[in-house]
């Protein structure tokens, strides 16, 4: 009964408030499957780290930078240099469209549907990278927390919004070099719940992986709350 109403709410939502394809402009979803199929999923995956592109055979972060790194590995779906990637998330984080998160977490899901692993994450929690709270005050949602959600679903591990927060505000990450980034961040999240991330596995959310900074300054948080394994989940990798 409770699917029956929500399909009759999004009917009548879809009725009065028609939805255009952010790339084309064809109405009826924010990504048309024409314009999804114009986004290269990728079918491999490489160390989140190398300056130059590593192939990893089993998706984990290749040996020399694990020694520095706590991240194990990155699921990345596509390229943030996809004209439609870029345009599409721009529009999810800063004309604040929501429900952007539904096609956006579908490419992941495509990611991982290529390396046959959609039914690998049963035993891991996802956790989203969190926002200041000035931050999600300012913007509304916290985007990786919605793509966090639709994995959710997809994967069927549990999400856990308020185990790891954001206590020092940044400066934004895009306008930085990598050590200026490695710097701004570093020491600004805080594991308030670790009883619940204790020897557990868990895929950190996130839209873009750029340089890693962040990523890896959550890692090192969850890390030393006792996480026994961290791995990246992200729609695209800049």
């Amino acid at each position: 009964m409770k699917r029956i109403l929500i399909a009759i709410k999004e009917f009548f939502l879809d009725l009065l408030f028609p939805k255009f394809c952010i790339s084309c402009g064809k109405e009826g979803s924010y990504l048309c499957q024409d314009c999804f199929s114009l986004i290269d999923i990728a079918e491999r995956q490489y160390c989140p780290f190398c300056p130059q592109p590593r192939v990893v055979i089993d998706g984990r972060t290749c040996n020399f930078c694990q020694r520095s790194k706590k991240l194990a590995g990155l699921y990345s779906a596509t390229s943030y240099d996809n004209f439609i990637v870029k345009k599409t998330v721009n529009q999810f984080k800063y004309a604040y469209i929501k429900e952007l998160a539904k096609p956006l977490s579908s490419l992941i899901v495509a990611h991982l549907i290529n390396l046959n692993q959609v039914e690998s994450f049963l035993s891991f929690i996802l956790i989203p990278i969190p926002l200041h709270k000035k931050k999600l005050k300012q913007r509304g949602f916290n985007q990786a927390e919605e793509i966090g959600k639709e994995l959710s679903k997809n994967l069927e591990a549990p999400i856990l919004n308020n185990v790891l927060i954001k206590t020092k505000q940044t400066s934004a990450q895009v306008e930085l070099k990598k050590e200026e980034r490695e710097k701004n961040i570093k020491g600004a999240f805080f594991c308030q719940k670790p009883e619940l991330v204790r020897d557990k596995k868990i895929l950190l959310v996130d839209d873009i992986f750029t340089t890693g900074s962040t990523m890896e300054e959550c890692a090192l948080t969850l890390k030393r709350a006792g996480a026994k394994e961290i791995w990246g989940i992200v729609v695209a990798r800049g």
